[in-house]
């Protein structure tokens, strides 16, 4: 317990900055027709996109869509440049908050999977931008749906094996990871 305390204390004292987190923008249609993916967060039930931490060895985009794969069952293409950040708090298992930096990378929806690794702990909604504006908590959150807009098809047309696509064994073969022809980043 004073050990807890004295490391609340010290980050208090001198705040560090925020813990970065990657979190995919799924969409499908385009112009007026755009749909985002929100899901629920398993803890709190509040509406949110698919998000985590960075992962060894994959771009901060190829992060993104794993997480979209393993919280939605997302088949997509990822946009290598994040569309825009946003700050939240994250409450750590100890009840702490952490401060989080999101950055949010745009994701072309090309299919949904029934099968995924969280599928039954979350529910998923598609929504126009502006009404996922009003179902999240987050000020900055809400403020880049806002103004989302669809990259052109042809941004996120380019398929590959490069960093960040997935090439795991895939489900129902006793691995993680999604398989190969699930997703890459342009």
């Amino acid at each position: 317990m004073f050990h807890r305390l004295i490391s609340l204390l010290k980050a208090m004292i001198s705040p560090r900055p925020p813990a970065l987190q990657v979190a995919a923008l799924c969409h499908r249609g385009s112009g007026a027709e755009t749909e985002v993916l929100l899901i629920t967060s398993r803890g709190t039930g509040r509406w949110v996109l698919p998000k985590g931490w960075p992962i060894k060895g994959l771009s901060g985009a190829g992060a993104a869509l794993r997480e979209a794969y393993e919280e939605a069952g997302v088949q997509g293409i990822a946009l290598a440049e994040p569309v825009g950040r946003y700050g939240y708090d994250k409450i750590l298992d100890s009840g702490l908050p952490l401060p989080c930096e999101a950055a949010v990378y745009a994701v072309q929806v090309t299919g949904m999977l029934e099968s995924y690794p969280e599928a039954g702990q979350r529910r998923l909604a598609w929504q126009r931008p502006a009404r996922a504006a009003e179902l999240v908590a987050e000020p900055g959150l809400q403020a880049l749906l806002r103004r989302f807009t669809a990259p052109p098809a042809a941004a996120a047309q380019e398929r590959g094996s490069g960093p960040g696509a997935f090439t795991g064994p895939g489900p129902g073969t006793g691995g993680t990871e999604p398989p190969a022809a699930l997703g890459a980043v342009s």
